[in-house]
């Protein structure tokens, strides 16, 4: 059995291990000590054989020469037998050497091997040490990452909760804000209601005075005496006093003419005016309804006058007065510009603001002194023109105002939204009367008389009965109707789609239709307004492309294209009633003024 040596490096291996502490290092080295034992025994093992062999052959040896010292032979053939064994032993114990020597030297190989695998292995332990670290490491980070996972959703759960209150809270609080609205509605109509009640009250018992008093006055009898007035031509004296006489006998009870009468009919002519105007913000003059020029042959323009920028912002819509000799213009800035045209050029007149967002659609009235607006904040503001704070704000609309004109009665406009409802506003009670709901957003709206004609995106035009408050025809377009405008005469209807076609339709003749395309006209919005000349011979209509297209009516061709000036989609155009002048307005704040001239 080969002796147990320890190896330096074994050593030094034992004592790391003993430095481990504890029970585990005796086993440790038990167990290494085995292993090595196994391994060396294993190794020398053929060694141990070829040496036991080698001893006991060097024995043999020994006692063969012993014997034959101690006995010389005699005779020479057991001399040469003997040095055939002794040259066959030392063949034999050369070969044993050259085998130890080679046995040795491989020794030494599978030891630098073992010694080899051993650093190798020391390495791999190191990185396998390093690893586990490693490994301990990324396992503590997943575990805080896991951690802030968990309160990270816990969070997001949290915020996902008081999202869903606030929604609900929300909802609730539309839903009271339309219950509200609706309420105030109602108080509003009850309240109007309760007044005209008590006006209708008031105004039957002036009457009932007025008639009392009528009728006292007329059981007076007053003889009048009668009063020849000169005349131009000669009367003879007899027929002068057959005259007298005449009169003297058909003499009748007449109310005297003095100054209670004088009261009596003006405190009439009053209470009829006042039950005519109620609590009215309007003034009698505007009441009135002044003629408008018809204009008999319309101009078509062919140059630019003049290219301003006109507002801050984009400009939504532009409008001529009925007297062709102002212009107003609204944009995304919140305010209206007022416009002199004076020698072909527009001159800055006057500011309307008040609006907290943009304006989608001004319009004069027939008078011209007062100025309609829609508004993005979803009211209807009414300006005069010497006064830039608004008059009245018309406010019910639970979406942006798209449209406000003014009806057939200058006391009335009427109002159409995205939240798809039309609404009718009496302007001596500032209030609505009349509310038409539409499934679809509406996007313009003209009025005419005893009907509204009303535009939406879901592809239809509707008319509305004023009176009966309800839908008489519906007319199909082609795309999203974004504008409406009548002729002057009120007998054709032009519409403006996004599917590039202006569609021209006799009202009195629904089935007849006029489409107007052109190569390169491109609808640029869904706000996009198209015109009527004046004359009713023209349409006009401003492209994606920033050129004027005008078309004729009577062969629905394109009559002129005016390029160049604009440098940004085209939002709306205006015809003045006096056919000069168009002006276009952009979404670049930019304004252009054509004429022919």
């Amino acid at each position: 059995m080969a002796a147990v040596t320890v190896s330096p490096r074994s050593s030094e291996r034992s004592g790391r291990v003993l430095a481990a502490g504890g029970d585990t290092w005796k086993r440790h080295i038990v167990r290494q000590l085995k292993h090595r034992d196994r391994n060396q025994h294993a190794m020398f093992q053929d060694l141990i054989n070829f040496y036991t062999q080698l001893l006991d052959k060097a024995s043999l040896t020994k006692g063969i020469l012993s014997s034959s010292t101690r006995q010389p032979c005699s005779d020479s053939n057991s001399i040469s037998a003997l040095l055939q064994q002794k040259n066959q032993l030392n063949k034999t114990t050369g070969e044993l050497a050259y085998q130890v020597v080679e046995l040795q030297q491989q020794i030494k190989i599978k030891e630098c091997v073992l010694e080899e695998q051993h650093a190798r292995l020391q390495v791999v332990r190191q990185r396998a040490s390093s690893a586990f670290d490693a490994h301990h490491g990324l396992r503590e980070l997943v575990e805080q990452v896991q951690k802030e996972n968990g309160a990270l959703k816990m969070e997001y759960d949290a915020l996902l909760e008081r999202q869903r209150e606030a929604e609900s809270r929300l909802r609730e609080e539309k839903f009271k804000e339309v219950h509200l609205l609706e309420d105030m509605i109602h108080q509003k109509r009850q309240a109007a209601a309760r007044m005209n009640s008590r006006n209708e009250r008031k105004t039957k018992a002036r009457e009932a005075n007025l008639q009392r008093e009528l009728q006292s006055a007329a059981m007076s009898e007053i003889t009048i005496d009668s009063v020849s007035a000169p005349n131009s031509r000669s009367t003879s004296p007899e027929k002068e006093n057959q005259d007298v006489m005449t009169e003297q006998r058909h003499t009748r009870l007449f109310r005297s003419a003095s100054a209670t009468s004088v009261g009596i009919l003006t405190s009439l002519r009053g209470l009829f005016e006042k039950k005519r105007r109620g609590h009215s913000v309007c003034s009698p003059d505007e009441d009135r309804i002044y003629p408008v020029g018809i204009c008999m042959s319309a101009r078509v323009p062919a140059r630019a006058l003049q290219v301003l920028e006109a507002h801050e912002e984009s400009i939504n819509t532009v409008r001529f007065s009925s007297s062709s000799d102002m212009v107003a213009t609204g944009g995304t800035d919140k305010v209206i510009k007022l416009w002199d045209i004076q020698a072909g050029l527009l001159t800055h007149r006057a500011t309307l603001d008040g609006s907290t967002e943009g304006i989608t659609c001004v319009e004069f009235d027939p008078v011209g002194s007062r100025v309609l607006a829609a508004s993005y904040d979803r009211s209807a503001l009414l300006w005069r023109l010497d006064d830039s704070v608004p008059k009245l704000t018309l406010t019910g609309h639970t979406r942006k105002v798209t449209a406000a004109r003014f009806s057939g009665l200058l006391h009335q406009v009427v109002t159409g939204s995205a939240d798809g409802t039309i609404r009718v506003w009496d302007l001596h009670r500032a209030a609505c009367v009349q509310v038409v709901e539409v499934s679809s957003y509406c996007s313009d709206l003209v009025c005419a008389e005893n009907c509204i004609i009303s535009g939406h995106y879901d592809s239809k035009i509707r008319v509305w009965d004023s009176r009966a408050v309800s839908c008489v025809q519906e007319l199909p377009s082609q795309g999203k109707v974004t504008s409406l405008d009548l002729s002057c005469d009120h007998r054709q209807l032009l519409s403006c789609c996004r599917d590039n076609c202006l569609q021209l339709v006799d009202l009195r003749r629904w089935s007849e239709r006029v489409c107007f395309r052109a190569e390169g006209f491109t609808c640029g919005s869904d706000s996009t307004k198209a015109v009527i000349s004046p004359d009713g011979c023209f349409v006009v209509a401003g492209s994606a492309d920033g050129a004027v297209y005008i078309w004729n009516v009577s062969t629905g061709d394109l009559e002129t294209r005016l390029p160049d000036k604009h440098s940004s989609s085209i939002s709306a155009v205006s015809w003045s009633l006096s056919g000069k002048y168009v002006v276009s307005v952009d979404k670049s704040r930019r304004a252009v003024l054509w004429s022919d001239f």
